[in-house]
């Protein structure tokens, strides 16, 4: 690899931090690395093509995109640090072919993600947001509350991705007594619960889909208008993946003439620009992807991406590479 064949490096490796500012990481790196800061995209232009030249790092704290064009920038870079447990916005395969490697951030997010998972059903069928509004609204007095026409009882999940999260909002389902199926490409290893290589053909067989699939091309709107019908009127559908996972449009169509019944979105294909569609409709929750977002986990999140770093310039493995990255160690 190249990190292996290049001349003696600077005590301090050049690192470039991009993306929302994160205090936790730039306090993280500072002490050993030359850190270059840039918070918005349009910013990276005031990095001169000699200081572009001495990256060797990058740390990527939010969903802003490094596409190949911006990689290309880049000539030494070594290690991609991304924030987060997806990381379509960064291009991998660009990096594979370069011998970059690239991290990311997961484990230490799952449980509060499969937290928000089941939170986020339970909200969207009993009506915990609409009935919270009716209360503060003073109308409780005047009349009871609708009974829910929604219930987690007699439903079955079909969980759309069995990775960790996915297996960690199984664990969460079954503990509620609720049967559980699952899609994904290829049967996860240990997994008991029944295994649909069809996507239709499970939601023909669920009332309730939960999405934690990854984002990016393979994925992309695969939770489309066919998916929805197939789901039926007692549908819900739970998205906590990424909002490109499902077709908006179609999804938007689906609640408003009953195709199915309601739905729970932390995520969105624009975000944080979501469809004003969505804004009337009370069959629909809506959150601010929210899933990993307290502060203890992205505390965690934070410092994984420093410890990668860390790791990999002290001489040690990526700690947390994603699959398509190069292995070994650091310089």
């Amino acid at each position: 690899m190249r990190m292996m064949t290049m001349a003696k490096k600077t005590a301090k490796p050049d690192i470039l931090i991009f993306g929302p500012k994160k205090p936790l990481i730039e306090r993280g790196l500072a002490e050993r690395f030359n850190v270059h800061i840039f918070h918005h995209p349009d910013d990276l232009a005031k990095l001169s093509p000699a200081q572009a030249q001495n990256i060797r790092g990058m740390a990527i704290t939010n969903l802003v995109k490094a596409d190949s064009a911006m990689l290309a920038r880049f000539p030494k870079l070594e290690m991609i640090a991304s924030f987060g447990v997806g990381y379509d916005h960064v291009d991998f395969r660009y990096a594979a072919e370069h011998n970059i490697v690239v991290t990311h951030t997961p484990d230490v997010l799952t449980d509060e993600v499969a937290d928000t998972a089941i939170g986020l059903l339970i909200a969207t069928l009993r009506e915990f947001i609409n009935a919270d509004r009716y209360v503060r609204e003073g109308r409780w007095p005047k009349q009871n509350y609708r009974l829910s026409p929604g219930s987690l009882r007699d439903r079955t999940v079909g969980i759309v991705g069995m990775g960790r999260i996915g297996q960690a909002i199984a664990r969460r389902v079954a503990a509620c007594d609720v049967p559980i199926v699952y899609h994904s490409r290829n049967p996860a290893a240990g997994v008991t619960f029944k295994h649909y290589p069809n996507l239709i053909e499970m939601a023909t067989e669920v009332d309730t889909l939960i999405a934690i699939t990854p984002g990016g091309a393979s994925t992309a709107k695969m939770i489309n208008a066919d998916v929805l019908k197939a789901l039926g009127p007692r549908g819900v559908l739970i998205n906590v993946a990424r909002g490109s996972v499902v077709d908006e449009d179609a999804l938007i169509a689906a609640l408003q003439d009953g195709t199915i019944m309601a739905a729970g979105l932390d995520v969105f294909a624009h975000e944080p620009n979501v469809p004003e569609a969505f804004f009337a409709m009370d069959n629909v929750v809506l959150l601010p992807h929210i899933a990993s977002a307290s502060v203890a986990t992205r505390d965690a999140m934070d410092q994984l991406v420093v410890d990668n770093l860390l790791n990999w310039f002290s001489g040690k493995p990526a700690l947390t590479p994603v699959p398509e990255t190069p292995c070994g160690k650091g310089a």
